[in-house]
């Protein structure tokens, strides 16, 4: 299978579903486990190299407990495969000499590593963010290894939750439509994105956020690919879109928006932001190469100038 150009995808673990229930297998299989360790921060715990340091369940000691079983991963000096889980750093009596952030390890850490990674921070964000109950106020207890949430009082059950967003490429058919958000560094820009509303199919929100965002018409839209985003918890679906080549304005959520030439994009891409020190800054800089955005932007460059 090919390399995705983005990550968080490739490598994933198998999530083994049945085992969530099977609290004495996955009890046998702890000693032998890995754990990826957070601190509340959303950071992993890492070596002194900056390298994931997670360690096996009988280093840490005990059992499972309220660690989240992510999957399996295909090993053949362990059966049918060696069990991974997600723990919050503050509960064990463990420490480590680095932390990395997700951006970091996703640039720098092996695909497999970085999946799993994405995939115990979005997790373990959910567990932080949904200990009491929506419905009655009472205390969320976690199930099926993580998996699900059960609150004490009312007895409602609580899913993880992903949050939709589109994010798309947008041309006129000669120029790509990029915006900039408050507080990014100078000159970077990127594709639009935003969330999807309640009531509304994918090609809704396109057109809504695109017109919300930079007052720009779209005609059509179609859907390309996705990734998963932990940032802290979502879900992006890429699109292209054909639009009317209006004047663009920014709403609320840019501070600026505009319309930019395949030349101009090509040089963006290029520079990628490596500026020797003390050489001028100039041009754009665009999203970085961990995201479906930069994908985007890339495909759409293709697509001009093939």
């Amino acid at each position: 299978m090919a390399k995705t150009p983005y990550a968080f995808i490739d490598d994933a673990l198998d999530r083994a579903d049945a085992l969530r229930d099977d609290a004495d297998d996955l009890a046998r299989r702890w000693p032998d486990a890995r754990i990826l360790l957070l601190d509340d921060d959303g950071r992993a715990f890492a070596n002194a190299d900056k390298s994931l340091l997670a360690p096996t369940g009988a280093t840490l000691g005990g059992g499972p407990g309220t660690a989240i079983f992510l999957g399996l991963r295909a090993d053949a000096n362990a059966g049918d495969g060696e069990a991974w889980f997600a723990q919050r750093a503050a509960t064990v009596a463990f420490d480590a000499p680095e932390r990395v952030d997700l951006r970091a390890a996703a640039t720098h850490w092996p695909a497999f590593e970085s999946t799993a990674f994405a995939q115990a921070r979005a997790m373990l964000h959910w567990h932080a963010r949904h200990r009491f109950c929506g419905a009655c106020g009472g205390e969320i207890a976690f199930v099926r290894a993580g998996w699900l949430g059960r609150c004490a009082q009312c007895g409602s059950e609580h899913y993880p939750r992903t949050d939709q967003a589109i994010i798309v490429a947008v041309s006129d058919g000669a120029r790509l439509l990029l915006g900039r958000q408050r507080g990014w560094p100078a000159r970077r820009w990127s594709v639009i994105a935003g969330f999807v509303e309640p009531g509304e199919s994918l090609e809704q929100t396109v057109a809504r956020e695109v017109m919300e965002e930079t007052g720009v018409r779209v005609r059509a839209s179609r859907y390309l690919a996705s990734q998963p985003w932990a940032f802290p918890g979502s879900l992006m679906l890429g699109f292209a879109a054909d639009a009317e080549p209006d004047v663009p304005h920014p709403g609320d959520e840019l501070e600026d928006v505009r319309w930019f030439d395949a030349d101009t994009i090509r040089a963006g891409l290029a520079r990628d932001w490596n500026v020797p020190p003390g050489e001028a800054e100039e041009g754009i800089g665009l999203s970085a190469p961990l995201s479906i955005a930069r994908w985007l932007i890339e495909r759409w460059l293709a697509s001009v100038t093939s």
